[in-house]
């Protein structure tokens, strides 16, 4: 039995379930994909049938929030890469991995990360978004952190993840700097979009700071 008979349609139905964003449904047809390829000969069509559902797999698991998976797909991919280079979707896949990365703080890796890859990787939208994030990290530039346009949706829940720790990083200067502030100047400075997110982040993450009418006290 050929590949494309044993594993085709179910490629075609884990695109379909992560075009309509079933995780769940996605993460089993992932695994019978991957216990079907067990069963195949290795060869170039194998490879290509395994680096189609990893990449599916990486981007179901961000959908999902579930880092773990994503960095064992991502492992996974690795080695195909260095079989098949010029997947459509591996500039995708490895600007998510960067990003992982920023989340984690593990700048070596960051890196690391960024020197296997050609100058044409380099210059991908999703890579070039990765790199000037860390740029504005590195140099304290919050505004446009919390200002950043991702590439593509995928790409969010990392961002979101790391404007968590952009607004701890302001909390932290906004008690040195000041005894007290205007609720709305706190907004303003953590980039909430309501008085409400920042009142939810002050119970959540601030419960010493004092809410006193429309003044904030620290």
């Amino acid at each position: 039995m050929s590949v494309q008979s044993k594993v085709g349609p179910l490629l075609t139905q884990l695109q379909a379930q992560y075009d309509a964003q079933d995780v769940v449904g996605g993460q089993d047809t992932l695994k019978q994909i991957k216990i079907a390829l067990l069963d195949v000969p290795p060869s170039q069509e194998t490879q290509q049938a395994s680096l189609q559902a990893l990449e599916l797999g990486v981007l179901l698991s961000v959908l999902e929030g579930d880092f773990d998976a994503f960095a064992r797909n991502v492992a996974q991919l690795k080695p195909l890469y260095q079989s098949i280079p010029t997947s459509p979707n591996k500039c995708h896949v490895e600007g998510l991995q960067l990003m992982h990365w920023l989340v984690e703080h593990r700048l070596s890796e960051f890196h690391a990360s960024l020197e296997l890859l050609t100058e044409e990787e380099a210059s991908s939208p999703y890579i070039q978004f990765a790199i000037e994030l860390e740029r504005q990290l590195m140099v304290g530039s919050y505004d446009q952190v919390l200002a950043a346009k991702v590439p593509h949706p995928t790409f969010q829940c990392f961002v979101d993840s790391l404007l968590q720790t952009v607004r701890d990083s302001i909390a932290d200067c906004m008690e040195v700097s000041y005894s007290k502030m205007s609720l709305d100047n706190a907004k303003t400075m953590m980039k909430f979009d309501s008085l409400s997110e920042l009142q939810e982040y002050i119970q959540e993450c601030r419960e010493d700071w004092i809410v006193d009418g429309n003044q904030l006290l620290f």
